[in-house]
């Protein structure tokens, strides 16, 4: 095998390497923050914040006694706790002993805080996580606007078409005679653009300066590459934003639908295309993957594509959404990565799509490199995703993880007593090493997997 066909074609290995870590870096401390702040909120003292692990790069200690530092290994991070003897919260007996003759002193320790405090500390991690998904999503939708109802022409895209009536500001009635429905009706305007003529030019009436009129223009949703997906025949064959596929093996296109039967009929063969690029046309070439969708019901479905994604003729024109609409929309960002991801995990688990759709430190670096070279606003997003994932692996309940602490304290706030020293020193390592396997796994599937 080459491994060098690990190394994405868009930076180099060296790119690759500082876009994951910084990601993963920003995702770790706000997880141990989460830890770190509302333990000390609810009177547990950290003893050490680390960002990494190995040997020590650089720490200070600050006013509270807690030592921040910096390791070596930007794989991961650490809150250690007083009454902890290691990174994964297991119990330091000979501290604790000493810490029992001080109720003050015991009560500052992880072991001997009341259990609400325990959980919430160990809780705050994984919805810190959540928070940051959250307000990203939420930052990005105010950055980029919900689009206006009725659809408004804002600015308008080059593309290969001598029918330009449109203008910017073009209040959009309807097409070929049918009127477009409100773009806040999903259902009815997704059934509008699906029944849309399929020819290159359409009459757009439209509304200008008060006036209703008729203008020609491109079909409505051309083959514009408008995003390009990280690891795809796309990004292989170096397509990018803004390009426009003109023509499949020879024959001419005008309508991403058109490019769409293509790639799913094709049946994974390779697909020559003519692209306009700024004015001038390239030919490329590329394979289709095969990929695993989720759909509506929360089946996948298994298709072939090429990675990008489409658009209108023009960029709508849009409004910025209030604070509490766009963390809504944050909101509900997160939770459809969220029920993906747990739809996904159990397809996988139960052999209805491939295990290959689990990645590992490989394809997640791939993937921060990917999209760091699209630009700030794709790499936070991604940095989101990525956070969003991370909170829900560590709350799933595998001792070691901070779901199987929480499982831990579900028990004892049931019983009355937590579970004993040994039962919990053989848990944590059977978890350890299914973390551990977990992690092997998916780094051959990096590898191994097509």
């Amino acid at each position: 095998m080459d491994i060098f066909a690990l190394i994405p074609q868009f930076g180099g290995l060296i790119w690759t390497i500082v876009a994951f870590v910084v990601a993963l870096s920003v995702i770790v401390a706000i997880h141990e923050y989460g830890h770190y702040i509302v333990g000390r909120w609810s009177g547990i003292h950290a003893d050490v914040f680390s960002l990494g692990f190995g040997p020590v790069l650089y720490a200070r200690m600050d006013k509270r006694g807690t030592k921040w530092q910096i390791a070596a290994l930007p794989f991961g991070g650490y809150v250690k706790f007083a009454g902890d003897a290691n990174a994964a919260s297991g119990k330091d007996e000979e501290a604790m002993a000493e810490a029992e003759a001080d109720p003050e002193r015991l009560r500052s320790t992880m072991h001997g805080a009341p259990l609400w405090a325990r959980a919430a500390t160990v809780a705050a991690g994984p919805i810190f996580n959540f928070a940051l998904s959250i307000l990203v999503f939420a930052a990005v939708v105010v950055t980029s606007g919900v689009s206006r109802d009725p659809l408004t022409v804002g600015d308008l895209r080059p593309l290969p078409v001598e029918a330009r009536g449109l203008q910017t500001g073009d209040e959009v009635v309807g097409i070929n005679g049918v009127p477009i429905p409100s773009t806040e009706d999903t259902g009815a305007y997704s059934d509008f653009i699906d029944t849309l003529p399929q020819e290159p030019v359409l009459d757009y009436t439209i509304r200008r300066d008060g006036t209703e009129t008729v203008v020609p223009g491109a079909y409505l949703l051309p083959p514009l590459v408008s995003a390009v997906s990280p690891q795809s025949a796309a990004m292989g064959a170096g397509l990018q934003v803004d390009d426009v596929i003109i023509a499949i093996d020879g024959t001419p296109i005008f309508a991403f639908d058109q490019l769409k039967q293509a790639v799913e009929g094709g049946n994974g063969a390779p697909l020559a295309l003519g692209v306009w690029r700024a004015g001038e046309e390239i030919n490329v070439t590329l394979t289709p993957k095969r990929v695993d969708e989720p759909q509506a019901d929360g089946g996948f479905a298994t298709q072939w594509r090429i990675g990008i994604a489409g658009g209108l003729a023009f960029e709508p024109a849009t409004d910025t959404p209030g604070v509490g609409e766009a963390l809504w929309s944050g909101v509900r960002q997160t939770g459809r990565i969220i029920e993906g991801s747990l739809s996904g995990l159990g397809h996988m688990i139960t052999g209805a799509i491939s295990t290959c759709n689990l990645s590992g430190p490989i394809g997640i670096a791939q993937t921060s490199g990917a999209m760091a070279s699209q630009g700030a606003q794709s790499f936070i997003w991604f940095i989101a995703v990525l956070s969003t994932a991370v909170g829900l692996l560590n709350l799933f309940p595998v001792p070691a993880l901070d779901g199987g602490h929480l499982v831990f304290y579900a028990y004892e706030a049931v019983t009355g007593k937590p579970p004993s020293d040994r039962a919990l020193r053989v848990l944590m390592s059977i978890g350890l090493a299914m973390v551990l396997t977990l992690m092997i796994f998916a780094l051959g599937n990096d590898i191994f997997c097509p």
